[in-house]
């Protein structure tokens, strides 16, 4: 899952309806919404009359019935609610129908060029589409927001847990209770689309992804991907370059109130390696500009790191970890006398 390598792959451009995996998308979106800030776990979603009429997997949502961010993700993740996704489809965007556009610009921007989206649920309608392939695309980009973890790898929980109506969750995916590592993602099924299942686990530093479509049962679902994740653990493993949140470098802030900055990868950077195999020594390329004006906020882009692994080149964004404003007169009148008297710019020791 770090460096995006396909191990296998069989039909993976064949169209098909995914079903409840369109969820992975729903739920890419929702997370997306919570690190900018458009929304927060605790704000409370109101139920519509159309939400609430969704049939399929649900937990019965009562038109008007008032329920958390959070707990709607969690009806979604673990137990694939139809009427939670409408109703955080609804929030979001004000209606299924603008929330869908953003799925399918999503869709684009992550280069998901066999895709189409028509619902947010992936309830059976015309012109709902995808791949395995693409699955898997979707899947590494929901990943990357690691909290969604904390909801895809229950296998149980309960809402309304002390009202008359309590509603027991119990995970679509029994693989996250049975497989080792396995912490995600999304199941799905309908009659025209089959059993389908993208998975995740991770042992150790590798993390793998496994998508199937269009098995003919559960069971033999649960069977390919079981195989396909032990052949990928057996086989390879993941060496790691550079730790998450790991300083590769720092840049000066141009009237900043911080006068530096440190630039960090935002995730791992690992290399995949196949277990036994004689390998060559990566090449990593920091690029990063002198100086940037501020403010600057933590996260913001500031360079590239490129990683050269023989015949593969990795470009990696580099981002601010923490921030620095605009200094204040006083401040930058400090400076312009430290440079006087000492000869030298106080910020240049700070770098090297």
């Amino acid at each position: 899952m770090d460096t995006g390598t396909v191990l296998y792959e069989k039909n993976a451009d064949e169209k098909r309806p995914p079903a409840s995996i369109t969820k992975i998308m729903t739920l890419l979106l929702i997370m997306e919404a919570l690190e900018r800030g458009d929304i927060r776990l605790t704000d409370v979603v109101t139920a519509s009359e159309r939400a609430a009429s969704m049939g399929g997997s649900q937990i019965f949502l009562a038109p008007g019935e008032r329920m958390t961010v959070e707990d709607l993700i969690k009806a979604i993740a673990i137990a694939s609610a139809n009427d939670a996704s409408v109703a955080m489809a609804e929030h979001l965007a004000g209606s299924e129908a603008a929330f869908v556009a953003r799925m399918n610009e999503k869709a684009k921007a992550l280069g998901m060029n066999n895709t189409h989206f028509a619902n947010a649920t992936g309830l059976p309608v015309e012109n709902h589409y995808t791949t395995a392939r693409d699955i898997a695309i979707m899947s590494r980009a929901l990943i990357a927001h690691e909290a969604v973890l904390r909801y895809t790898s229950l296998y149980e929980d309960y809402l309304r847990k002390d009202t008359d109506r309590p509603f027991w969750l119990v995970n679509t995916n029994r693989l996250v209770r049975f497989y080792e590592g396995m912490d995600g993602l999304k199941t799905g099924y309908t009659s025209e689309a089959r059993y389908g299942l993208s998975a995740t686990a991770k042992r150790g530093d590798l993390r793998l992804i496994a998508v199937v479509l269009g098995e003919p049962t559960a069971k033999t679902r649960n069977r390919d991907i079981t195989a396909m994740l032990d052949y990928g653990f057996a086989h390879y493993t993941s060496v790691v370059l550079v730790p998450k949140g790991a300083v590769v470098g720092a840049v000066r802030v141009d009237k900043g109130d911080r006068p530096v900055v440190h630039a960090t990868a935002p995730h791992a950077v690992s290399l995949l390696r196949k277990k036994g195999a004689a390998v060559g020594k990566p090449e990593l390329t920091v690029t990063l500009p002198d100086v940037v004006p501020a403010p600057v906020h933590a996260g913001d882009p500031l360079g590239t790191l490129v990683v050269r692994d023989g015949d593969r080149t990795v470009r990696v964004p580099l981002v601010a970890a923490e921030g620095s404003g605009r200094a204040s007169f006083g401040t930058l009148f400090n400076r312009m006398f430290y440079r006087l008297v000492e000869g030298r710019d106080p910020v240049s020791a700070k770098i090297k």
